[in-house]
């Protein structure tokens, strides 16, 4: 499953440069992870500081 980024993101943009497929991306009022690039391996949430991202 792929993970995906609440609405508690502040935009500070460290879980864009975990992503090793380049499926993360700034939105208009947070960062967007893109469901079908995702593969799914959870870097993006170990480093995400306020618990944004889960596994949908």
């Amino acid at each position: 499953m792929a993970y995906c980024i609440g609405d508690s993101c502040v935009s500070c943009g460290s879980c864009e440069s975990q992503c090793p497929v380049g499926a993360i991306s700034a939105g208009d009022t947070k960062y967007e992870i893109d469901p079908d690039k995702c593969i799914s391996c959870g870097g993006c949430a170990g480093q995400c500081p306020v618990g944004a991202i889960s596994e949908e």
